[in-house]
């Protein structure tokens, strides 16, 4: 990830459904974020899967001013410090000048949620990256994508970054279908919306983690002819100790083509949970070796 700090503004804020807020960020910082190109680094296409770290003050009051970004890296956790919130931009718009980022909300629960219910135009945002690592292939055989709230700006990202020939499904696990927010896919994309009954945080565990109704989305889907390229991000336990092992083993997708990974951790912060998959990935070296 880039260590570079931005300061933008809110420009305004948008209620998409009960659990999703969009805030939109411009002013004069904008013109110095440089966003992450695509494969060539000459198009004018970025990676869809582009985030930010954004900064906050744990008690909710405003970030001071002469941050170190080599001090933020990782967030410190510590109480007084500031602490990161990732988010992936959903969209950049380079001739509007702004920035649009999707916060999942559930009322006064978390740090950056209840933040975008209560932002204000004009209000100061204080941001480490972007940093990136994927966007679709446009000449793969065909795409899978699956994802909670967590990776839903990204998938929809990627799917509309696809060219109109492209075939490919997505599975996308949400509360209920008052949170089917609009993406437009070429025809050949087929998107299925999946819900639990609840927010990601508010369920029990018969439709959460292990037992997550997108699991069983997936791996009940065909498999089409070639090999895909798959995006898959939401919550940890879903994601890393169901679906990885699905793809990578099961169905052989090579590393390449395979973009899998944990967004956040029920019932952690995201310190928690950076920590959680320090020790995960400790542990899957030392039984390689």
């Amino acid at each position: 990830m880039a260590k570079r700090l931005n300061t933008m503004q809110v420009l305004r804020t948008e209620r998409l459904s009960p659990h999703f807020v969009r805030v939109y960020l411009g002013g004069d910082g904008f013109d110095d974020f440089a966003p992450v190109r695509g494969r060539d680094d000459v198009t004018a296409d970025w990676d869809t899967d582009m985030y930010v770290k954004i900064v906050f003050m744990p008690d909710g009051s405003a970030v001071p001013d002469g941050l170190d970004p080599a001090e933020l890296r990782g967030g410190t956790g510590q109480p007084g410090k500031p602490v990161l919130r990732t988010y992936t931009v959903r969209n950049y718009d380079p001739v509007a000048k702004e920035l649009a980022i999707d916060f999942v909300v559930h009322g006064d629960e978390g740090l950056a949620g209840p933040w975008a219910l209560r932002a204000q135009a004009g209000e100061t945002v204080r941001f480490v990256g972007p940093g990136s690592g994927y966007r679709p292939d446009p000449d793969a055989p065909w795409h899978l994508f699956a994802c909670d709230e967590a990776g839903l700006p990204a998938v929809a990202a990627a799917i509309e970054a696809l060219p109109a020939d492209a075939r490919g499904q997505a599975f996308i696990e949400v509360a209920d279908a008052a949170d089917e927010l609009p993406i437009t896919a070429p025809s050949g994309v087929e998107v299925t919306w999946i819900h639990r009954g609840g927010g990601a945080g508010e369920v029990g565990d018969d439709v959460a983690g292990d037992n997550a109704p997108l699991i069983a989305a997936v791996r009940n889907a065909p498999w089409w002819d070639g090999e895909p390229q798959v995006f898959i991000h939401g919550e940890a336990q879903a994601v890393m100790h169901n679906l990885r092992g699905y793809i990578r083993k099961e169905r052989g997708v090579g590393a390449k083509n395979a973009s899998i990974s944990g967004y956040w951790r029920r019932g952690r912060t995201e310190e928690g949970f950076r920590q959680w998959k320090a020790d995960l990935r400790k542990a899957e070296e030392s039984a390689q070796a």
